[in-house]
């Protein structure tokens, strides 16, 4: 297989809204570039990119794929990550490791919440942008209204360059407005050089617009454009990569995926205006920027980690600087250990063709290393690690067990091989609840987390709502005195104390003692303590462990033959148990502290919801683009499925994390949900 140089690759990810085209994209990529012989579709479940069990089950990617082509010389290496909010995750993967998105827009439904944040994203992290809009082979499908729609959602920026023309319906030809030609495409997508309709008086004003952008981007330009010449086919698409390249211009391509039309200019488009790796240059190791030189010592990152039980392991790799080989031994700059790796391959969805080496800028996989995603590889010259990737972080939370009698250390093992594969899933043993939790950004996450669980590793489980962990106190002081005494022949059992049982602030469990002429020894002491402290595990009302309480040891008596450490424990534990009777114990429940996203116009439903679920918003603040950032305190029991209504309200451009604030007393008539 052929090896490329940074100048000759473009690393792009197709994300965008669900079912808005990217996969199908991917496919009419692949065949029309000649990697594969015929168009898979994801109705049949025979794409290249969707493979995985589950993602042929239910119609939807579910991971990142990454596949390859070759246009015009260039390879062009593509990621296709999902589109569900489930999924996020892979659109982040995509991103770390590609300059440029493409974001695919359906012709008929127009600017959707996962166009928004996919822009949205690409823009936080400086990446080119090009949008395709899919499907106008579809009826109804309307490029118009969604070329208003991109300018009202991104500003000027949008710059059409392939138009449809669609006077009487159907789709009749596609315009490149850099070239001014117009093309037929047949049933196989061959295209036909045809007339540009005269009377399409729009065309001329998006030649226009486009011109103007072309101007801004350079001084030459703008006074070739201020003395009316026009601009040459070159300067048109140097005008554009100029503007991609500082986010400027957005181009945009209209394509019909199963049919081909438009999608070789779409590849053309790739190809002349997105950036190479060596354009872009924003690898920074140490404060370093690095040029994508395979000259230099070795670093790659690992972007996307494949967990398969029959071929174990398979790292996806951004290559930055210098070159790998199949014998090649970095350093992991994450562990600082020397890793090897089976074999080096170019994968294409499933499929993996072992290679001899690759370059800087390139996109590869090494099958069995010993590295997570995020980790970096380096020369042992040269070690020093990439910025890893920054995921969405879990906020829906369900218990997870076996269906069945089972090894639960088997489960906890398969669950982290899941955990290696997809880093927005998280998983705990929550030691007071005895329950295993996993984490994920919503309820078809942790659905197909389940489903891989039992496809992939032979477990079946169940999932449930978490318990949650509530906590006890008592509301007055008493002062409790016990005696245990037992005597059965020969050597007998005593212990006697006195003491005072009040509320404090704090949250554990105070013992002091203030005995005055030593009517409990010393040494005896520990005993009191520890027999309070195993009694405080277990409350009286629901069995939770009790907290703010502080016990003062004031009297009591000891036997000089038959008092023991023993007798003294058990003492002590009375004494608590009949304090939990007259102190008038009480709930206490775990608050959250919320941090929420929210577009603008949903604020008062979501403080609604917050309100209604017994939470307090603290404080808000604008962050501009529609969003404004909400801080909140609501109990965790409320904020169980938070995550799926916040994602209805919001259309999915909603987001929130969590982490425990402190314990409140639990409301009269509040639900107990342990």
């Amino acid at each position: 297989m052929k090896t490329f140089k940074a100048d000759s690759i473009r690393n792009v990810v197709l994300a965008g809204h669900g079912e808005s085209g990217k996969t199908a994209l991917a496919e009419a990529m692949l065949f029309k570039s000649g990697l594969t012989d015929r168009m898979g579709n994801t109705a049949d479940g025979n794409t290249v990119c969707d493979f995985d069990a589950e993602e042929i089950k239910r119609k939807i990617s579910i991971n990142s794929a990454v596949v390859n082509a070759v246009w015009k010389d260039t390879k062009i290496n593509v990621i296709d990550a999902p589109g569900q909010f489930d999924f996020v995750g892979g659109m982040y993967e995509g991103m770390r490791a590609a300059e440029s998105v493409i974001i695919t827009v359906n012709g008929k439904d127009s600017v959707c919440p996962g166009t928004i944040k996919a822009y949205n994203l690409a823009c936080k992290q400086n990446k080119a942008r090009m949008i395709a809009v899919t499907c106008m082979e579809v009826e109804n499908s309307d490029f118009y209204k969604v070329h208003t729609d991109l300018k009202i959602a991104f500003g000027p920026s949008i710059c059409p360059i392939v138009v449809p023309y669609d006077k009487h319906g159907p789709v009749e030809a596609y315009m490149n407005l850099l070239t001014m030609k117009a093309y037929k495409y047949d049933k196989n997508g061959v295209p036909t050089e045809v007339e540009i309709p005269a009377s399409e008086n729009r065309i001329a004003g998006l030649r226009a617009a486009m011109a103007e952008a072309v101007a801004e981007t350079n001084e030459e330009f703008m006074e070739k454009f201020f003395e009316g010449e026009d601009f040459t086919q070159e300067e048109l698409v140097k005008g554009i990569h100029d503007g991609i390249a500082s986010g400027a211009i957005t181009p945009v391509v209209c394509c019909a995926n199963d049919t081909l039309s438009g999608v070789d200019m779409l590849l053309d488009a790739v190809v002349s205006m997105l950036p190479s790796p060596n354009e872009r240059k924003l690898e920074e190791a140490d404060g370093e920027i690095l040029d994508y030189d395979e000259n230099k010592p070795l670093k790659a990152f690992v972007f996307k980690t494949i967990a398969d039980p029959f071929v174990g392991k398979i790292s996806c790799l951004k290559i930055v600087q210098g070159k790998i080989t199949g014998k090649t031994e970095p350093v992991n700059a994450t562990t600082g250990e020397t890793v090897k790796f089976g074999k080096l391959v170019s994968v294409c969805g499933k499929k993996q063709d072992e290679i001899a080496e690759a370059y800087a800028g390139d996109i590869v996989a090494v099958t069995k290393l010993d590295a997570n995603t995020g980790d970096t590889l380096c020369d042992p010259a040269d070690v020093k690690a990439l910025a890893s990737i920054e995921f969405p972080k879990p906020c829906y939370y369900m218990a997870v067990k076996l269906a069945g009698n089972g090894d639960e250390g088997k489960l906890s093992t398969a669950i982290r091989r899941l955990l290696e594969e997809d880093k927005t899933l998280e998983y705990v043993h929550n030691h007071e609840t005895h329950e295993r939790i996993i984490g994920g950004l919503g309820e078809q996450h942790l659905d197909v987390a389940a489903a891989k669980l039992k496809a992939k590793f032979g477990m079946e489980v169940a999932l449930s709502a978490p318990k949650i962990a509530y906590r006890e106190a008592i509301r007055k002081p008493v002062t409790i005195e016990s005696k245990y005494k037992k005597q059965s022949g020969g050597h007998g059992q005593y212990g006697h104390v006195k003491i005072e049982f009040a509320p404090y602030d704090g949250d554990e469990l105070l013992f002091e003692e203030k005995i005055f002429g030593g009517s409990v020894p010393k040494n005896f002491f520990p005993a009191v303590e520890k027999g309070l402290q195993e009694a405080a595990e277990h409350g009286s009302i629901g069995g939770f462990p009790v907290v703010r309480l502080k016990a003062t040891l004031i009297d009591g008596s000891y036997h000089p033959v038959d008092s023991s450490e023993m007798a003294f424990k058990t003492a002590a534990s009375m004494a608590f148990k009949d304090c939990m009777k007259e102190a008038q114990p009480y709930l206490l429940e775990p608050l959250q502290s919320l941090t929420v996203l929210v577009p603008d116009d949903k604020q008062g439903d979501v403080m609604s919801v917050l309100s209604k679920r017994r939470g307090s918003v603290l404080g808000m603040n604008s962050l501009g683009d529609g969003m404004t950032e909400l801080t909140a305190e609501a109990p965790e029991s409320e904020i169980v499925d938070f995550a799926l209504v916040l994602r209805q309200i919001t259309q999915g451009l909603g987001e929130f994390t969590a982490e425990f604030a402190r314990y409140e007393m639990l409301p009269a008539g509040a639900e107990v949900k342990a």
